[in-house]
């Protein structure tokens, strides 16, 4: 069963900066990952993705605001958050692209002044 745990969530200012990190309990170099968010009465929905190969795609509600990243080495993706919103506001997930498994309990990420 694959583990998904994730971190570096917070409180911040709007403009805040943070980085989300999530460590997964098998390799991901051949996988295509992804970070999600799940706001309060919303719908799950996809923020990030990145390839095996490096290739990334964001919604455009993040382009150019978030950068999603990872280290194979490390079984880790990551995903930096620049110049965040109150809309920004959720819980964030980490899970595969392609396929996914059971959810992790994702960390809160809530920005308000």
């Amino acid at each position: 069963q694959v583990q998904l745990v994730e971190s570096g969530g917070g409180l911040v200012q709007p403009g805040g900066s943070l980085r989300l990190s999530c460590v997964v309990s098998r390799s991901i170099f051949s996988r295509s990952m992804a970070w999600y968010r799940q706001a309060p009465e919303e719908q799950r929905e996809l923020v990030a993705v990145i390839s095996s190969s490096g290739t990334t795609n964001y919604a455009d509600s993040v382009k150019g605001r978030f950068t999603i990243s990872k280290d194979t080495l490390k079984n880790t993706v990551y995903l930096q958050m620049n110049n965040l919103k109150p809309e920004d506001t959720a819980v964030y997930y980490c899970n595969g692209y392609v396929t996914t498994t059971d959810w992790g309990q994702g960390t809160q990420v809530t920005v308000s002044s």
